[in-house]
């Protein structure tokens, strides 16, 4: 049987019918609705005669979704179509084939109609017999047999991921923003339902799943998939929501078409942008599976979330904190995490367990303090953290990066209490774009195979530690930034220039200053606090009172910094010094050090008199996989490199050689 890139190659062979009138980054507008309309085509063909008698029987006695609802029934499926036409009659009257296509997809029921809505495909159905080429892409499409026979759901998803892949290509689009590599999904998915066997055996068990950010759907059916594999008496609802309209329509036919547990409502995939659309308010899930886009800014939604935040804090999704506003990858995470089950077993509640897919910079980026870094926090201190497995870089089709697969729970096992697990599989990979397609697909050049992640998923179940799997306390990484002062220092000086500028600024204190110069005489002095109180005593006794801005005056212009100088007290009685800002320095020391012995230990740059300022301390997380797994490699000897060299150069000279004669 041809496998889903045979057809996938056969699909984009009728692209270049569009060669002229369509630019190649353009023609997804019109090749995915086919595609969708053609499977749509051939999974009703065994059943359309059969709707079309019940239609022409109920049609004067129901109307709108009841009969929608019977011929749903009549179709055996969740959708029908209740025109006369087909691929095949659509070619028979190639003078009104716009017409007649258009009124084939005025007969779906609503659900599939809306999808060709958001195609927005009636438009290009005008732009094609505008350039004369509608006939002959409908032609040739009603060749390409889709039908689940000859293409099983599975690969269809392949089919239409393939497709869109090679669109975004031409587009230089990212096309993460439309679905992750079945490996890595496969990835996600056995580890999300790792802990669960029991959970998922028991009969009559239903479960429901949210990806926010679903794309093409791929992670949907992948989780079912898994289900189905694994724990066949299990229910598993699926539900998805993104903001990309063609993505969108792709993956709600794909809904349409897969034998998917539903809740009936057939509107489980739904269109709009989850941080200001949310689609599934109010609803709580047991299970969370997304790749949200990376390094996507959100400065369009920057305002309503940040009033979310602001205004609701906690009792809404935000209450941790903003990430920056040039990645809000973060945001999805506590968009799904705010709606978690509890758990609360006795009313069959049993928490929840959540995968998503990050760069690496939601594990580090953000001081302490930041929203990143108190995001982190949130998760950390709250034991909702349960692992982080780090990928090989080249494993998505539109990023070469290295990936992170992020693993929640609120309901760990005893084992995992208070644990985090870092899984290392970035050396774990094969050359290629797939298991059977060992050619790259865009910048994805590596992939999991089917024993490699096996061996991941046994590494992050045995949760022991080795050389690619480690085990922390939570506290491990957390740290305290420490504000470290040194004293301000000073020397005292007065000269002609400076009593010239400061008289500018306060000629009226020409007397005062003259019995100041008078007093002190014009030798430096590096004691600005013997310095001072002499002016003061002076000040009393004369009875000058200077203002808070003109004593502030006199300093700045006749001291300067001086690291010899003896270090400035604080006005009042206590011994402290006043702070240097120029000098002051931050230590992050771990949650788990002592601070006072860490000071004691680490901080041999600073000064005797340095100090920590207690006061502005800081927690922060940050996750570093390379500080865990560093291993370091001796590097090689001159005596070795200088070999290597002597051989490199004799083989040129060899081939050099061989090319002149």
């Amino acid at each position: 049987m041809p496998d889903h890139s045979y057809f996938a190659n056969l699909i984009w062979q009728i692209a270049d019918l569009l060669r002229g009138p369509y630019r190649p980054p353009q023609y997804e507008r019109v090749m995915l609705p086919m595609t969708v309309l053609r499977r749509f085509d051939c999974v009703l063909a065994p059943s359309r005669a059969k709707v079309v008698a019940e239609y022409e029987r109920r049609k004067d006695k129901l109307q709108g979704p009841a009969l929608d609802l019977r011929l749903n029934r009549a179709a055996g499926q969740r959708f029908h179509n209740r025109s006369e036409f087909d691929f095949e009659k659509l070619k028979g009257d190639p003078e009104h084939i716009a017409e007649h296509l258009v009124s084939y997809i005025q007969g779906f029921s609503e659900n599939a109609r809306g999808i060709f809505e958001f195609f927005e495909f009636e438009n290009e159905i005008d732009r094609l017999r505008e350039a004369n080429i509608l006939y002959l892409v409908v032609s040739k499409f009603a060749s390409v047999d889709l039908h689940p026979d000859t293409v099983p759901n599975a690969q269809m998803g392949l089919i239409f991921e393939n497709l869109i892949r090679r669109f975004n290509e031409l587009a230089n689009e990212t096309a993460g923003d439309h679905f992750t590599p079945r490996d890595v999904i496969r990835l996600m998915v056995s580890i999300l339902f790792i802990e669960d066997d029991a959970l998922l055996a028991t009969p009559g068990t239903v479960r429901k799943l949210l990806d926010p950010a679903c794309g093409t759907g791929g992670m949907l059916a992948e989780a079912q998939n898994y289900l189905w594999e694994h724990h066949p008496e299990a229910r598993l609802f699926l539900y998805g929501q993104d903001y990309n309209k063609r993505a969108f329509a792709t993956a709600a036919s794909d809904m349409l078409m897969k034998q998917v547990d539903q809740n009936g409502t057939g509107d489980n995939v739904r269109f709009g942008d989850s941080l200001t659309d949310d689609k599934f308010d109010d609803e709580t899930f047991d299970y969370f599976l997304t790749n949200p886009p990376f390094g996507v800014d959100w400065k369009r939604q920057q305002r309503e979330l940040k009033q979310e935040h602001e205004r609701r804090g906690f009792d809404a999704r935000f209450g941790a904190g903003l990430p920056r506003v040039n990645d809000g990858s973060l945001l999805f995470l506590q968009h799904m995490w705010a709606k978690r089950e509890p758990v609360q077993p006795q009313e069959h509640k049993h928490g929840s367990r959540l995968a998503i897919v990050f760069s690496g910079s939601p594990l580090f980026t953000g001081g302490a303090g930041s929203g990143e870094s108190n995001i982190r926090k949130w998760f950390i201190e709250n034991d909702w953290l349960e692992a982080v497995v780090a990928l090989p870089e080249q494993m998505f089709y539109n990023t070469g990066i290295g990936t992170y697969i992020w693993i929640l729970t609120n309901r760990k096992s005893q084992q995992r209490k208070g644990k985090i697990q870092l899984v290392d599989a970035r050396d774990v990979w094969a050359a290629g774009g797939s298991e059977d397609n060992r050619r790259s697909l865009g910048d994805k050049r590596r992939h999991l195979t089917s024993g490699q992640l096996a061996e991941i998923v046994r590494l992050y179940g045995e949760q022991k530690d080795g050389e690619k799997c480690k085990i922390f306390d939570n506290e491990d990484f957390g740290f305290t930034r420490v504000t470290v002062e040194q004293p301000l220092r000073l020397s005292y000086q007065m000269t002609i220039d400076r009593k010239a500028a400061f008289l500018d600024e306060a000629p009226h204190l020409l007397d005062d200053v003259q019995a100041i110069d008078t007093m002190l005489g014009r030798e430096p002095s590096q004691d600005w606090n013997r310095i001072w109180k002499r002016i003061e005593e002076f000040l009393e006794e004369s009875g000058s009172r200077w203002r808070i801005d003109e004593k502030r005056l006199f300093r700045n212009v006749f001291t300067q910094k001086d690291p010899s100088a003896e270090p400035v007290a604080k006005p009042g009685r206590d011994a402290d010094y006043e702070s240097d800002p120029a000098l002051r320095d931050f230590e992050s020391v771990p949650l788990k050090d002592d601070l006072n012995t860490y000071f004691d230990r680490e901080v041999q740059p600073y000064t005797p008199e340095a100090w920590m300022n207690r006061e502005k301390d800081k927690v922060g997380y940050e996750i570093n996989f390379n500080q865990h797994f560093y291993t370091h490699t001796m590097p090689r000897s001159l005596e070795v490199i200088d070999a290597e060299l002597k051989d490199a150069e004799a083989e040129l000279t060899r081939l050099l050689r061989e090319a002149i004669e």
